[in-house]
């Protein structure tokens, strides 16, 4: 019992120490930290397709067979096209919805009369999957380009707009109070007092937005396209080339990654932009 107490006390001792808790926090260790989870994944991977043997060929592939897969891809251009084609919809989409979605949050906050007029439909059609808007969308524009943009643009809007609406709401009153003082009316109390002021929960909006609109899009684009990651992974299917899925659902993956990380990295700029 003594050797346990001994024991527990010295690894207090040294797990408590500043140094130790450097260490722990270190952005090498957390880096380094980071790639266990991905590399377990790969490990468990490939013990079990070489458990499975070749019997199971059709239903798991190994991490060489999508290697594989990918050089394929990017050497014929295919892979280099649907992510094009995906990242284009994004773009534009996500332009549209986010700008309809700030000036609605806007003007939602900054006015009771146009929240109680429009609140409930809004929160209404933001409980809707914008999955389920898909079967009317393609009726409406058909598989073209335009119903995978209007998908993105609603998937973006309700976030941006609802986070846009509580920061206005949420601006302190002496801040509206010193405007008053100074007589900023219109674009001058929009500018430099209503935006400074929302900034920070626009940008959580915005990653927010940005996440789920390119998982919808990537849906819609297994529904329904010509080129896209989603189409590619859906071709794949078709012919029963699982690597070529697991490529699309690796590229897939590492995309929204990208997207999250630099949104996240907007959001640290902007937060000690605020504390200078």
């Amino acid at each position: 019992m003594s050797f346990i107490s001994s024991t527990t006390i010295a690894a207090r001792t040294v797990l408590g120490t500043p140094a130790a808790d450097r260490a722990r926090r270190a952005p090498g260790f957390d880096r380094w930290l980071g790639w266990l989870g991905p590399l377990a994944l790969l490990i468990i991977w490939v013990a079990a397709t070489r458990s499975a043997g070749d019997g199971a060929a059709h239903m798991m592939v190994s991490p060489r067979q999508v290697l594989d897969a990918a050089r394929e891809l990017a050497g014929s251009g295919d892979l280099a096209d649907h992510i094009r084609a995906s990242v284009g919809r994004l773009a534009v989409g996500f332009t549209i919805g986010a700008g309809l979605g700030l000036a609605y949050g806007l003007v939602a906050g900054a006015l009771p009369a146009v929240q109680s007029l429009f609140g409930s439909t809004f929160h209404a059609l933001r409980q809707v999957p914008s999955i389920a808007f898909i079967p009317m969308l393609v009726l409406m524009f058909g598989v073209e380009e335009t119903f995978k943009i209007v998908i993105v643009a609603k998937s973006t809007f309700f976030p941006v707009a609802l986070a846009t609406a509580e920061g206005v709401r949420g601006v302190p009153r002496s801040f509206l109070d010193v405007a008053r003082v100074y007589r900023l009316r219109g674009l001058n109390l929009l500018r430099y007092v209503l935006l400074p002021a929302t900034l920070p929960p626009i940008v959580t909006g915005l990653r927010i937005a940005l996440g789920r609109s390119w998982m919808v899009l990537v849906a819609a684009e297994i529904l329904a396209a010509e080129s896209g990651l989603g189409q590619m992974m859906e071709r794949g299917r078709q012919m029963l080339r699982l690597d070529v899925v697991l490529v699309g659902v690796l590229f897939t993956g590492l995309a929204g990654l990208a997207l999250e990380r630099g949104m996240r990295l907007v959001e640290r700029r902007l937060a000690r932009w605020r504390r200078a």
